[in-house]
């Protein structure tokens, strides 16, 4: 029997090889190039371009496409149905690479159509008319979209339905695919923590799910030796969530990540991102100015885009022009110009920027700092009469200074660009239906004391007088995934450099102008980031670390959450 089946299997392939062999001569007869089509990747979104039955009668496949040059793989290209393909191709636009081809070569191409029509007619189709409330009713938990997966028809559509439908319901911002030697982990992330999804999926099954995500997001679905990125949009009657796809070869197999841009993630107000009310005033006064720079600073994953997108939705008027320069757009903003760059075309943050400055905008936000170029025409436009904002790296509002320094920016044209410098975090917010209060001493309580007098004077301290300590208890509940903790809130510090700094505070013991210019001289002098800091300390800066405890001792959250990202607390914690 192994035999027959090896001597089978030898035949076949000496037919493969007699039919390459013949086209490479056909080629060689024609005015075109031999192509094999064995060893080459497929692009999906090139092959829909031709309908199956035409692609069949021509003997002729579209494999390939970049703007409007696509790369035609055909049998005979002077058959009569070939030319006539060809010239109607060439009628919509297209510019046309014509290769030769074997019919088994051909065949192995068809082949990938089933693939379209089905993840056309069941998932996309199925995704663009149902109602998202309807879909996600009793997936509200992770255990819940277990259950779902378990008792499902098994179809392939159905169960990735399911999985997109419960991240949503669950505030999922991505979705992880890993397969392990004897199974497929998937892991949702919800409030930047992962979470698994055990499950039963087979390592065969996978294959058809990667089948369909590779085809919904134009990629080539006989790849899976390199790494390939792509996206799609998930239509519902009331909002589109954009799904970004990166595929890459692992030991074993292909791991696929989903990030979700679901709007309703960035649909905040600036009350919503839970910035303190003395803080929120120094925000919103900066943001009625008519001209410097507002920089974010943050490492990935801490909000940075929510908030600056909630910024412009404040400034957001018909009296005045914004637009953006972002890499990539994730969310679309109604009433505010978005760009994105394309470093394939040229189009870098610099260049989008300057070609921004001529569109007569009051106010722009450049997705990031991340090159001197960029800086400095970010700085100039903020001294021109625009308002920009901005992020750039760095781990404090006092770093981002050092930062702008490094990237060879003039210090003498930093201190009258800037206005105001916001770092922030996001902390776990203490599930409202389980979170549990906690305990607390009087050496405690005295250290809370202590902490508290020793706050700026624009906080309102009557405020934090009644002190809310709370735990998430062990196991949370179904609401919150077992996790005691539901939903996420920023932590803020923000470095004013502002003459008019002493109107905002309580105390105008300080003359506001030699703080202004006392900042200006740390900055020509390229001072480090400890120098600025302790300067931002001297003029009431709240840190991060001192706004996460003032919303644990509200009971919004934990010290260990606080502690979490921005290091040791110390006493208060102890």
């Amino acid at each position: 029997m192994f035999q027959k089946s090896n001597i089978k299997e030898k035949l076949i392939k000496m037919r493969r090889e007699a039919e390459e062999r013949d086209a490479q001569r056909r080629a060689q007869k024609s005015d075109f190039p031999y192509f094999n089509l064995s060893t080459s990747p497929i692009d999906t979104q090139a092959l829909g371009l031709i309908p199956e039955n035409i692609a069949k009668e021509a003997k002729a496949a579209a494999i390939e496409i970049k703007e409007n040059k696509l790369a035609l793989v055909v049998y005979d290209p002077n058959a009569e149905s070939a030319q006539k393909l060809i010239n109607e191709l060439k009628s919509r636009g297209f510019q046309l690479k014509i290769f030769i081809v074997s019919l088994s070569g051909l065949n192995y191409v068809f082949g990938f159509y089933k693939f379209i029509s089905k993840v056309q007619e069941k998932i996309t189709s199925s995704v663009k008319v149902e109602s998202l409330k309807e879909k996600i009713v009793g997936l509200n938990n992770l255990s819940a979209v277990l259950k779902s997966i378990s008792s499902s028809s098994g179809d392939t559509a159905e169960v990735l339905e399911i999985i997109f439908d419960g991240a949503l319901a669950n505030r999922a911002s991505d979705i992880h695919f890993e397969p392990t030697e004897n199974k497929i982990n998937i892991r949702m992330r919800v409030d930047g923590i992962l979470h698994d999804i055990p499950n039963n999926i087979e390592k065969k099954f996978y294959l058809h799910i990667l089948s369909r995500l590779k085809l919904l997001s134009n990629l080539k679905i006989n790849v899976s030796d390199e790494s390939q990125d792509g996206r799609f949009t998930m239509e519902f009657p009331q909002k589109k969530v954009e799904v970004r796809i990166a595929i890459a070869p692992s030991e074993f197999g292909e791991v696929a990540v989903m990030r979700l841009l679901d709007p309703d993630a960035i649909n905040l107000s600036l009350i919503d991102l839970g910035i303190r009310e003395d803080d929120l005033e120094i925000i919103k006064t900066e943001l009625k100015r008519p001209n410097g720079m507002i920089l974010n600073t943050g490492p990935t994953g801490s909000g940075k885009t929510t908030t600056l997108y909630a910024f412009l939705k404040y400034k957001k008027s018909s009296e005045i022009k914004i637009i953006t320069i972002e890499d990539p757009i994730e969310y679309h903003l109604e009433g505010i110009e978005q760009t994105q760059v394309d470093e394939e075309a040229g189009y870098t943050f610099a260049d989008g920027l300057r070609s921004l400055m001529r569109q007569d905008p009051d106010m722009i936000l450049v997705g990031e700092i991340r090159d001197k170029e960029t800086a400095e025409i970010g700085v100039q436009a903020a001294l021109t009469g625009h308002l920009v904002l901005s992020t750039v790296h760095a781990n404090s509002a006092a770093g981002a200074i050092p930062r702008i320094l490094d990237l060879g920016v003039k210090p003498t044209s930093i201190g009258p660009a800037l206005n105001l410098i916001i770092a922030q975090r996001l902390v776990r917010k203490l599930c409202e239906n389980c979170k549990s209060p906690k305990k607390t001493d009087k050496i405690f309580q005295g250290k809370i004391e202590k902490f508290l007098e020793k706050l700026p004077k624009k906080i309102n301290k009557e405020k934090y007088k009644e002190i809310k300590i709370f735990n998430p208890p062990a196991g949370g509940c179904e609401k919150c995934n077992n996790s005691g903790y539901k939903g996420r809130i920023g932590i803020y510090e923000l470095l004013l450099n502002d003459p008019e700094y002493e109107k905002l505070l309580i105390d105008p013991a300080h003359a506001a102008l030699s703080s202004h210019k006392e900042l200006e001289e740390l900055i020509i002098s390229s001072a480090s980031e400890s120098a600025i800091k302790k300067f931002a300390l001297e003029q009431e800066m709240t840190t991060m670390q001192q706004d996460g405890i003032l919303k644990v001792i509200s009971g919004i959250t934990t010290l260990e959450e606080v502690e979490a990202v921005t290091g040791p607390i110390g006493s208060v914690g102890s």
